[in-house]
């Protein structure tokens, strides 16, 4: 089994190292504990990071505040911890700060152990929580571009959409085929993947609220669907019919098209155009070739809504694009 350190890990083991540095130079008491802060704080993110910062400090601001009152006018007792928590855990939950509870309860802990609430302890315990949550956050300034792994995703999936309707165009030729339809389910995983990946990369721009590419994933997740939709009216299709050559060709030409632009409008009006031509043949003259004809007409229909959602995604603008190419699509 290959063994890989993530770039987490090491901000983690770093970050942790150089806070309690700090904190033992800065000669503050219970310096390890700031250790602790930086290990609670570095996330996967770095909204997710600053989230956490923030419970963290103000649960430990509130952790202070609450141990002056508690020990200082009740008693420095075991009991009194109990009954503190008692009423700071819920406080924590109402103000949002829930993930800070357990971090603040090592300060309680610490001037419980201290045996007097005093000046030089407050400032001691705002010490260890800003070195620890300050180099947090320091470390998760840093966070790796996720650019070339969502192209790649986007990358793969368009391959296997065309991987599909060139099986598609097959059978509406052949009435044959030998796919195994292991690119459905890859198809649906990818999709999966790349939805987490792009909302992560979200949560690492603080002045980024969207995401083309989550919405790119999105729009072709509705486009797989009625992929998986039309699949079995199209293999039902027994009998060759002149409409089933002429959407062959028709998705042939779209399946050379998949790209993350947006020229779909296009492709909707070949749409038309054919379906018109349609109305102007013959009428079936056996149940097979009406039931044949009827499926394709299905299939038609379906492909209208796939380029419909795609001519309402603005397009995605990727590296090749802003590089001059100017990528078609479907």
């Amino acid at each position: 089994m290959k063994y890989r350190i993530g770039y987490r890990t090491i901000k983690t083991a770093v970050g942790t190292s150089i806070s309690i540095m700090i904190a033992q130079m800065l000669q503050l008491d219970n310096f390890v504990s700031a250790g602790i802060l930086t290990i609670l704080c570095i996330k996967v993110t770095k909204k997710k990071s600053l989230r956490a910062s923030w419970d963290r400090f103000f649960a430990c601001l509130m952790a202070m505040v609450f141990s002056s009152l508690f020990f200082e006018g009740i008693a420095y007792h075991p009991l009194v911890i109990g009954l503190l928590l008692l009423f700071f855990i819920p406080a924590a939950v109402m103000l949002r700060a829930s993930d800070g509870i357990v971090t603040s309860s090592v300060i309680i802990l610490h001037i419980y152990s201290a045996g007097e609430v005093s000046k030089e302890l407050l400032l001691n315990e705002l010490g260890i929580i800003t070195v620890g949550i300050g180099v947090a956050l320091i470390a998760n300034l840093y966070m790796p571009s996720l650019e070339s792994k969502l192209k790649e995703y986007r990358l793969e999936i368009e391959d296997n959409f065309k991987i599909i309707f060139d099986e598609i165009v097959k059978y509406l030729r052949t009435h044959e085929s030998s796919w195994d339809g292991r690119e459905i389910t890859e198809t649906m995983e990818l999709i999966d993947k790349a939805k987490t990946l792009a909302f992560r990369d979200v949560e690492n721009h603080f002045r980024r609220n969207d995401n083309l590419y989550y919405h790119y994933f999105k729009m072709r997740e509705k486009q797989f669907e009625i992929i998986e939709r039309v699949l079995p009216s199209v293999t039902s299709i027994a009998l060759p019919v002149e409409q089933g050559e002429m959407i062959a060709d028709f998705i042939e030409e779209l399946s050379d098209h998949i790209h993350p632009g947006n020229t779909a409008i296009q492709f909707l009006d070949k749409l038309y155009r054919m379906r018109v031509s349609f109305e102007n043949m013959e009428l079936p003259k056996t149940r097979e070739e009406f039931e044949a004809r009827a499926a394709l007409l299905h299939f038609v229909k379906e492909m209208e809504q796939y380029l419909i959602i795609k001519s309402s995604f603005k397009g995605l603008k990727d590296r090749e694009m802003n590089q001059g190419r100017t990528a078609e699509a479907n």
